[in-house]
């Protein structure tokens, strides 16, 4: 039982909790004021009935006197037919009797109106005797008055003693019915009581079912439609049956709704469109992008920066940028990426070299992101550039530049000593030591020319000059090489051979470019070959062209292949360590072998025309054997020719 009582009790109390703060004071209002109108029609109604039931006592007593004063003598004179006969008018005259009875002194009932003296015998509807208190005779003057209910309604009993000449007789008991006319206003006024009651609640109940119908329904749909608006739902409608401003307001709510949604679904596209063109932008930037929110936590980094920290697989995006980055970078970052987030600073720029994943060194600059009032920190961008290159080049320059002046200085110096040396102690020297000196500095003047000349060559392949290509005969070329340098290999004891395949087709090239090409292979291979050694330049067509079906009446040129020239001597050769080397600038191998003077840029030179002919210079070499040089051209076709017959070289002149 407690069980179930807690269980409706929950019930109620959760009934009620759904109900909103206006609908709690409303129902409060209405118990009150239905309880304040109840009560004053209650008070109204109490109030008519003790009235009615003042003047049903003193009706019934002045009835009860009345009567008593008329059959007292009667009763004295024992005329009871008399006294019957009158009671019996009496009762008959006079609607509001309910019943008379006529007592002697001891009480006991000896006639009653509508009950006669046989019925009074024998009937137990009533009592026999009238029980009055004892000393009810000494009162004789005061009547006593009681009411009881009875199925019929309330009874007003009257007791009046009878006496005549100061003879106590007996007592007349009258019975009044109360008074129809206020009976009947109590019973309307009860039932009104109930009905105003009853109409308070109905019409509460009735004005909320209206209000929650009509007035409490579209506003929370209103208010629903509201949040969902606030939410950015822009598709939400509002479809009720109702009229008035309610109408209009909901009307005009649809309406901003749909105007919302064209709205959003324009910015959506052009907010797309400007995202991936954004995206665009950042992934194809050559540097690395990564956007950081003020949690240093990473928003959007693009494909070189997830290349560039080994990202590819990782899923760095919401997570701690720190945690990703390698040790040394985390190490470098952290304070300044604190601090930005923080709003101590706004900017912040390093250079780390990484060994990780790969080695380079980066730049790295730290900006904070503003918003649009530049107020308030809306995140971090971390740029990334890998300047390795840069570094590289750098250092390339500055190289370059302390070989060309150690270069420059030591014939300079050689050429200045000499001098001074025949202005201030010419007199004392003989002929043969002037001329000894004379050589001395002309080929120190010769060995700087030929620097200056290596230089500008250099600089000239890397510049913005354009070179034009052409049908270059080869085996032309190759002559007039061997013939420029036939005198000195004959001084050096060296013999110069050419073994050129007959019917050699022209090659696309610059004839120019190819004879310094050549002098520079032939001039390094007599340099350091000993006297009795060869030097021999081939050239031939690669076996993978000659075959008879390039040629035909539909296609009078061949396809297009390759002419392979080879430079080889019988000299000192190079090391394996060195072979990579060589080709770099300035860089001579000088050991007991190798004592011959040069600028060291022969080779870089080969290297920057043999690139620039579309193709790459190789070697074979073995120490004490000799080295073999390498390098294919393409077959000249006139087709191929008016397509592409100039080619660029980027410099910064």
């Amino acid at each position: 039982m407690l069980a179930l009582l807690q269980k409706i009790r929950e019930a109620i109390a959760h009934w009620w909790s759904e109900f909103t703060l206006q609908t709690k004071l409303m129902a409060a209002a209405t118990l009150v004021v239905s309880l304040i109108m109840s009560g004053l029609t209650f008070w109204a109604v109490n109030t008519i009935q003790q009235d009615a039931r003042l003047n049903d006592t003193r009706f019934g007593r002045d009835l009860g006197l009345l009567l008593g004063s008329n059959v007292a003598p009667l009763i004295a004179e024992d005329n009871l037919t008399e006294v019957a006969q009158f009671s019996q008018r009496f009762y008959s005259s006079t609607s509001s009797v309910r019943y008379m009875l006529y007592a002697d002194e001891s009480g006991k009932i000896f006639f009653g109106i509508p009950f006669w003296d046989s019925e009074v015998q024998n009937s137990l509807t009533i009592e026999r005797r009238i029980q009055l208190p004892d000393d009810y005779a000494a009162n004789a003057e005061l009547p006593m008055v009681r009411q009881h209910r009875t199925p019929d309604g309330i009874v007003t009993d009257v007791f009046v003693p009878l006496t005549h000449n100061g003879t106590y007789l007996g007592v007349l008991a009258i019975g009044t019915n109360p008074n129809p006319t206020v009976i009947t206003s109590s019973n309307l006024t009860r039932d009104v009581t109930i009905a105003v009651f009853i109409s308070i609640w109905v019409m509460v109940i009735l004005g909320a079912v209206f209000n929650a119908l009509y007035i409490t329904k579209p506003i929370k749909e209103l208010l629903v439609g509201v949040k969902n608006i606030a939410a950015g739902n822009f598709k939400q409608r509002i479809d009720l049956p109702v009229g008035g401003e309610l109408k209009e307001l909901i009307f005009s709510f649809n309406e901003m709704a749909e105007r919302l949604e064209r709205y959003e679904e324009q910015n959506i596209e052009e907010l797309t469109a400007q995202k991936a063109k954004l995206e665009t932008l950042v992934s194809t930037i050559a540097d690395g992008a990564i956007l950081l929110d003020t949690d240093i936590h990473v928003v959007l980094v693009n494909p070189t920066a997830r290349r560039m920290f080994g990202w590819d697989s990782a899923p760095v995006v919401g997570s701690n940028v720190l945690h990703h980055l390698p040790p040394v970078l985390q190490m470098e970052l952290s304070r300044p990426l604190y601090q930005l987030a923080a709003g101590d600073r706004d900017s912040a720029e390093f250079r780390i070299s990484l060994n990780q994943p790969t080695s380079r060194t980066i730049r790295i600059l730290l900006t904070t992101v503003l918003d649009q009032y530049r107020e308030s920190l809306k995140g971090i961008a971390m740029t990334v550039q890998d300047i390795t290159r840069e570094v590289e080049l750098n250092e390339a320059k500055s190289q370059f530049i302390s070989n060309v002046s150690h270069e420059l200085r030591t014939p300079l110096f050689n050429i200045k000593t000499y001098i001074e040396t025949l202005h201030d102690y010419g007199k004392d020297l003989d002929e043969e030591q002037r001329r000894e000196f004379l050589q001395t500095a002309n080929n120190e003047t010769d060995r700087l020319t030929r620097l200056v000349n290596d230089v500008l060559d250099l600089s000239r392949l890397e510049s913005c000059r354009i070179y034009h290509f052409d049908a270059v005969d080869v085996a032309q070329a190759i002559d007039q090489t061997l013939r420029n340098y036939q005198l000195n290999a004959k001084d050096k004891g060296i013999e110069l051979i050419q073994e050129i395949e007959p019917k050699l087709p022209p090659v696309l090239g610059n004839y120019d470019l190819l004879l310094q090409v050549f002098t520079n292979l032939v001039g390094n291979a007599l340099k350091f070959t000993n006297a009795g050694g060869k030097v021999v330049i081939r050239a031939y067509l690669l076996e993978s062209i000659k075959s008879k079906h390039n040629v035909s009446l539909l296609n009078p040129h061949p396809l297009r292949g390759k002419v392979r020239i080879e430079i080889s001597d019988t000299g000192m050769g190079i090391d394996p360590e060195h072979q990579e080397k060589i080709f770099g600038r300035f860089f001579r191998v000088e050991n007991r072998v190798h004592t011959l003077e040069g600028t060291g840029l022969g080779l870089s030179i080969v290297r920057n025309i043999i690139d620039k002919h579309h193709s790459s210079v190789h070697l074979v070499s073995e120490v004490g054997v000799g080295t073999t040089f390498w390098f294919d051209l393409a077959v000249f076709q006139e087709a191929i020719l008016e397509n592409s017959s100039t080619v660029k070289a980027a410099d910064d002149n």
